[in-house]
């Protein structure tokens, strides 16, 4: 059994990973926004059996991901998996209030500002999944750190590169582990996301949902720390120039770096 930390678990992917989780019988901790959104897909999670907690913060605001992080470290509890899972496309507030893009904020920051909070309790066996996209973007820094504004697409694709960078970055720095995986689980799968952005119902969830339980479990991830798994090639991806990933991390660790040392 593993414990598994899932971010955005109440809806869509992460809830029908949560569920495959649940039912091969590793121990969940769910993440989610809503309260009454957590607690109802705790109770459903338990009818499986096994143990469920709940952690709520709203990830685009880093002094609550910091927060989580903070809190869950502090428990001293090992953490076998980390799915960042929790992601954003469109929305009707698109500026945090300190000026940032939520995107670039939940998709890019918060992903990687727990991934560092949480080290002391994930094993050097243990697995970082970041959630990738097909859609990538070369990643403005200025509209990283929240000086310009960007379209929808334009700010979802460059924050999916942006952590698919970072990814590469921290297997660099932390050559023994944990694996960290980028992975785009699929395209256009069936979530409100690709309801609310697109107009279509997608396709079958069950996709995304085996490439992320075989991202996190299986031995066939263990030695590719560091690069990006594209589900729709089914195949592992070039690594990116080090030099742009390089360039992209060190923006990402200067945003998250000052909030997570409060």
């Amino acid at each position: 059994m593993k414990r598994i930390l899932i971010t955005g678990a109440t809806d869509g992917l992460g809830r029908a990973t949560a569920q495959a989780l649940a039912k091969a019988g590793h121990a969940l901790i769910i993440h989610g926004r809503n309260a009454e959104k957590l607690a109802a897909t705790a109770q459903e999670l338990r009818a499986f059996g096994g143990p469920v907690s709940v952690e709520r913060a709203d990830l685009s605001d880093l002094a609550q991901v910091a927060a989580l992080g903070d809190r869950l470290a502090a428990r001293g509890l090992q953490i076998d998996v980390l799915i960042n899972n929790a992601g954003v496309l469109k929305t009707a507030q698109p500026q945090t209030p300190d000026g940032m893009d939520v995107r670039f904020t939940v998709n890019t920051l918060a992903s990687a500002m727990l991934a560092m909070l949480l080290l002391p309790v994930i094993p050097q066996d243990g697995r970082i999944i970041h959630l990738s996209s097909a859609a990538q973007a070369p990643v403005n820094l200025r509209a990283l750190e929240g000086h310009e504004t960007l379209k929808d697409m334009e700010a979802y694709a460059q924050s999916k590169l942006a952590i698919t960078l970072w990814n590469q970055c921290f297997a660099d720095t932390y050559p023994e582990g944990p694996v960290s995986i980028a992975v785009n689980p699929g395209s256009l799968l069936a979530t409100r996301m690709v309801r609310e952005g697109f107009g279509t119902s997608g396709n079958d969830l069950n996709i995304g949902v085996d490439i992320l339980t075989r991202a996190a479990l299986s031995p066939e991830f263990s030695g590719v720390s560091g690069r990006y798994f594209d589900n729709d090639a089914r195949s592992l991806a070039a690594r990116y120039p080090v030099a742009q990933a390089q360039i992209v991390s060190r923006g990402i660790n200067e945003l998250v770096t000052p909030v997570a040392s409060l």
